[in-house]
């Protein structure tokens, strides 16, 4: 899905950093996919990286580069550069030119949310804070109570809870 990313006009738009070749990536896509969550896909090997989304993406870190680079990466090692030994301006030029160091998919958006690589638990923090701790309903049905209905209803079935009288 690939919609025209304007971060100012869409204050809930989802960014997803991604290479053709990255199965997290598919199955981060294919997650957001699945539970209707638009999305913005960047694909870095093809369109390449700017400063300003490398900024934005470092503005949403906890450690900054450490969250978002693989030191282990084929270009450090090609170069022999030590990416704690280099600048802050170094490190954005080296992945501007090199984007295969950065870990992916990167999903982040303007709420501050930033997940980096895949994980089927952490993802859910893109889901709407409503439907964080739901299933979603199987007649995919607008406005109804059918997905706590359906989950209620397979737990008792499974006798993961007790009936009350």
């Amino acid at each position: 899905m690939w919609l025209h990313s304007i971060r100012e006009g869409w204050p809930d738009m989802i960014e997803v950093y991604t290479t053709p070749s990255c199965i997290s990536c598919r199955k981060a896509k294919k997650w957001l996919d699945d539970h209707g969550i638009q999305y913005v896909e960047k694909n870095i090997m093809i369109k390449g990286i700017t400063k300003a989304d490398i900024k934005f993406i470092l503005e949403n870190t906890e450690n900054g580069f450490e969250d978002i680079i693989s030191k282990r990466s084929k270009a450090f090692k090609d170069y022999n550069l030590e990416p704690d030994e280099m600048t802050i301006n170094q490190l954005l030029e080296f992945i501007i030119e090199h984007p295969s160091v950065l870990r992916r998919p990167i999903i982040v958006d303007r709420k501050g949310r930033l997940q980096v690589g895949y994980n089927e638990e952490d993802i859910r923090t893109f889901l709407p804070r409503n439907l964080r701790g739901s299933s979603y309903c199987e007649q995919e049905c607008e406005g109804c109570n059918c997905n706590y209905l359906l989950a209620l209803d397979r737990a008792l079935k499974d006798n993961f809870i007790e009936r009350t009288q």
